[in-house]
């Protein structure tokens, strides 16, 4: 075994360490609530609702699922909000419009496991918006895909990502790339970005981050969801 290999295998068994109450039947369950929280968001998001109040509502959807705490911020960002990056803050005062993209970020705990995923809605018939909404998500899968079937690295997927979405069109945001997940708070084991890793990152453990910027326009599109097999998504 030569060096590079090793060292990759000494990171993966510190960066990928579980404590006591890890569980992948709660992880599971926890990601269940998340992706079922964003549709509930999405769902009540309407043009002419301000930004901020959809946060609020936001909120009280996790509060009502019990997942009255997150590990960040909750994310429902209008039209050229999509743009931001990670902890940037929004304009304050966008209105989502007739024709319009949102986005939705969530990363909620539910009791000791962590939750996070995030996906793109349009308001209406644009379909230029609609596409890059689209594009995000297929960007996700086919990225995914790349991980299922090639044993790529986290370095690889996101290499990989960036050729995608140029092939689409777009620009992607490499200050989401990815990052790991588990028992509260993760970041005790590992903060970096997944896009850094030199190994195969193991399932149920990373979650995978698509992030489009239209190269001119100010809008963008945003998902992501945990690195898994293909029955986790039909």
């Amino acid at each position: 075994m030569n060096n590079s290999v090793s060292n990759a295998s000494v990171l993966q068994t510190q960066f990928e360490h579980v404590g006591t109450a890890y569980d992948p039947e709660k992880m599971l369950a926890v990601r269940k609530l998340t992706r079922d929280a964003i549709q509930r968001i999405a769902a009540s998001v309407k043009p002419g609702m301000v930004e901020e109040d959809a946060v609020e509502f936001a909120k009280d959807v996790l509060a009502e699922s019990g997942m009255v705490r997150g590990w960040h911020d909750v994310y429902v960002r209008f039209g050229s909000n999509t743009t931001k990056t990670f902890g940037e803050a929004s304009d304050p005062g966008i209105v989502l419009g007739e024709d319009d993209i949102f986005l939705i970020d969530i990363g909620p705990v539910w009791k000791e496991w962590e939750g996070d995923g995030g996906d793109t809605f349009v308001s209406g018939s644009n379909s230029e918006k609609k596409r890059c909404a689209d594009d995000a998500r297929a960007i996700f899968h086919e990225v995914r895909q790349h991980w299922l079937l090639q044993g790529a690295t986290g370095k690889t997927l996101y290499e990989f990502a960036i050729s995608r979405a140029e092939q689409r069109g777009w620009k992607l945001n490499m200050d989401l790339s990815g990052h790991r997940l588990g028992e509260f708070p993760h970041a005790a084991v590992y903060e970096g970005p997944l896009a850094d890793l030199d190994f195969h990152p193991s399932r149920l453990l990373w979650v995978l981050e698509i992030h489009i910027r239209h190269p001119n326009q100010p809008y963008g599109a945003f998902f992501e969801d945990m690195l898994l097999e293909d029955r986790y998504f039909a």
